[in-house]
């Protein structure tokens, strides 16, 4: 065995023993590139450094979008938006900054059946994770609700709203999609009232505020969960005809022809 096959073997133990697998998997190729450019060992630590930097970057973001529950083909890439209005349009484009999560703002998406509202805030989850390495965690209101009632039926309910925590943002799909009990909303609210200027919640919803006492069932608990959530928030109203009815109407228009 040659010295320089002593020193592969050597060096990829040593690489593999302290968790630098990118490192272990490109250094050959690295160095080859560095003696043929005279690259010096300081440009060819450099190298090898971004490229596992870059590695474990995208191996983060891999798991923070498994963890997420976000629907990938809900894209930003897939979102037409010159459908949004102008005024939504710029809301968006801030929004994607992503500075509200730091001020632990709200995002709040009103809009009709298939006006895209759902899209467009897993869209924007989708890229401050990517792009940010921010922790978003999607999930529809009726199975919140439900994980939510089972905490505190089995005496964690605290526990579980502190998992939660650890999400910059939570959007919560479809608020009002689906009528609840009394008891389901209460959990619901403890869970706004603890994230209140603590983190983000992001949420759609087919119905404006002035509905909002058939959801939470109580006129004072309706105002409390409403000022919680404005109090620091972004409004996104899409006030748009449905994506779908508007892909249907083109489809039978094509077949027509």
């Amino acid at each position: 065995m040659s010295a320089a096959t002593d020193v592969r073997a050597a060096l990829t133990g040593n690489l593999k023993a302290l968790h630098l697998p990118t490192m272990r998997h490109c250094y050959e190729d690295a160095a080859q590139r560095a003696e043929k450019e005279t690259l010096s060992y300081e440009q060819f630590l450099l190298e090898l450094t971004e490229r596992e930097c870059e590695g474990r970057r995208k191996s983060r973001i891999r798991k923070l979008l498994k963890e997420s529950g976000l629907p990938l083909e809900k894209s930003l890439a897939n979102f037409d938006l010159k459908r949004l209005p102008v005024k939504v349009g710029r809301q968006v484009r801030t929004l994607l900054e992503g500075s509200f999560l730091d001020r632990k703002e709200n995002v709040l998406a009103f809009g009709n059946p298939g006006s895209g509202k759902s899209h467009l805030l897993c869209a924007l989850a989708q890229e401050l994770l990517v792009n940010s390495g921010r922790q978003m965690r999607f999930t529809t209101c009726a199975l919140l609700v439900q994980e939510l009632l089972i905490a505190k039926r089995e005496l964690r309910l605290s526990r579980e709203i502190k998992r939660l925590a650890r999400y910059d943002g939570l959007l919560i799909d479809d608020l009002g999609y689906v009528q609840q009990s009394r008891e389901e909303m209460e959990v619901l609210f403890t869970l706004l009232a603890e994230r209140y200027e603590r983190s983000s919640v992001l949420l759609t919803s087919n119905l404006p505020f002035s509905k909002w006492e058939g959801i939470f069932k109580d006129p004072m608990t309706t105002a409390a969960a409403i000022d919680r959530l404005v109090h620091h928030a972004v409004i996104l109203e899409l006030n748009i005809p449905s994506y779908r009815v508007e892909e249907a109407k083109k489809k039978q228009h094509s077949e027509e022809r």
